[in-house]
């Protein structure tokens, strides 16, 4: 059996470690950087922070990535913006390189913007003891502040040097412009010049309370139902010459849907659906309007729902199953339905495993732990997935913290150092 080439570098690492058991000096001089500029990562977190950045404050989205380039700078990073067409109504995307050509190529993921737009009520900073609140805390500038600070500590023991580093802080993760295919391009673009990404997104903790990685993610997906019947008197319901109206097809085929489609890391919500005489939605599929009367058959109904699966295979077969059912009508009605994927999925991959191996061979070599693979579907979408059908990846390395999107989304200040040394090891190993 042939070994994918990193999982090849992960057993010479592995065996490496059982026998020194310990950092090299390099290592152990990374760790030392880490821990003595803790206090600076945290500053730069609250700078980060107090500026609101929600997807459509485009002001406050250049601010923060203004900020982080400045760091980016001073680490020999070449930084520029990447603006995205004014129809798109987006801010643009960070973009930091430095080209070098010993060990791999690394693409280093994360997003500047969050959920909280510029009216939020939500407090931006607040420290409470060892733990701090505010808007994005966790989701995600603590995992931006986690690739500042590493490779700061990289840089201060001269291991930057000729490494190729590219660097991509989106400014529209948490409601990406359309078209994708746009608003997506740079990052793609980096990943064919790339062997491995490593996004940053906050780090989730198993049941045992482990610090986790992410191999996989589900993707984001969405489906439309479109339903008819004959409208007529509702005391014929049920005739062969009225039939069971659309509402009652609606309610088979999304039964059918329940009973006969589901299977692990599979899942399929209707979110809305409207049924009656006459329906409408939005063309976004987030409002309707139906009218209809108690003694009349409904004629038509629309439902708008979300599909998510791990891998192309098992959205393939969701599809077929879904279509099947969609098609077995009751007499009297029609119906069809229509798909549209978002984000792709970041399927379990042996090379994202690899990646995961030896990101928890660091964390051991530190006295940090074991990290394990978190489950795929206890994910939901994120940035590293229009890059992951290309090369190796590993998400979940940001910081820890509870309430992600809420108002009460905060961050556990040590998780920042942690994540940071077990980064910081694992980028010197890689770029070696």
């Amino acid at each position: 059996m042939k070994l994918h080439p990193l999982a090849v570098a992960v057993l010479a690492l592995t065996f490496g470690a059982a026998h020194a058991d310990a950092l090299s000096p390099t290592e152990q001089k990374i760790v030392a950087e880490v821990k003595a500029h803790a206090p600076q990562g945290l500053e730069l977190l609250e700078r980060s922070v107090n500026i609101n950045s929600g997807t459509m404050n485009h002001d406050g989205v250049r601010a923060v990535g203004k900020l982080f380039g400045e760091q980016f700078a001073q680490l020999g990073f070449a930084t520029r913006w990447s603006d995205m067409p004014a129809a798109m109504q987006r801010a643009g995307h960070l973009i930091a390189t430095r080209e070098g050509k010993q060990g791999k190529r690394l693409l280093l993921i994360g997003h500047l913007d969050t959920v909280f737009e510029k009216d939020s009520t939500v407090q931006l900073w607040q420290r409470n003891g060892d733990r701090v609140r505010g808007q994005g805390v966790n989701d995600m500038k603590g995992g931006d502040v986690i690739i500042v600070e590493a490779l700061r500590a990289l840089q201060r023991v001269g291991a930057l040097d000729n490494t190729n580093i590219t660097i991509v802080f989106s400014g529209d993760e948490e409601n990406a412009g359309e078209p994708i295919a746009v608003s997506r391009a740079d990052m793609v673009n980096a990943a064919k010049r790339s062997d491995i990404a490593l996004a940053f997104e906050a780090t989730v903790r198993d049941k045992s309370g482990r610090d986790t990685g992410t191999i996989g993610r589900r993707s984001s997906s969405s489906w439309e139902l479109k339903v008819s019947g004959k409208q007529g008197h509702s005391s014929g319901i049920f005739s062969e010459s009225a039939g069971y109206g659309a509402i009652y097809e609606a309610a088979r085929i999304l039964d059918g849907f329940r009973q006969q489609v589901i299977e692990p890391d599979l899942t399929f919500s209707p979110g809305l659906i409207v049924g009656g005489t006459d329906t409408t939605t939005n063309a976004l599929g987030t409002t309707g309007q139906a009218a209809g009367k108690s003694n009349v058959i409904a004629r038509s109904a629309t439902v708008e729902g979300d599909l998510r699966y791990l891998t192309y295979e098992q959205r393939d077969r969701a599809h077929a199953k879904m279509k099947a059912i969609v098609a077995q009508n009751l007499p009297g009605t029609s119906a069809s339905i229509s798909f549209r994927d978002a984000y792709p999925p970041m399927s379990p991959t042996a090379g994202n495993l690899a990646v995961l191996k030896a990101y928890s061979q660091a964390s051991q070599d530190a006295g940090l732990g074991e990290i394990p693979a978190l489950p795929p579907g206890q994910r939901g979408a994120g940035d590293i997935q229009f890059v992951a059908p290309l090369l190796d990846s590993l998400d979940g390395l940001g910081a820890t913290g509870n309430g992600a999107h809420s108002p009460d989304e905060d961050l556990e200040i040590a998780s920042i150092e942690r994540a940071t040394v077990r980064i910081a090891i694992l980028l010197y190993r890689l770029t070696r």
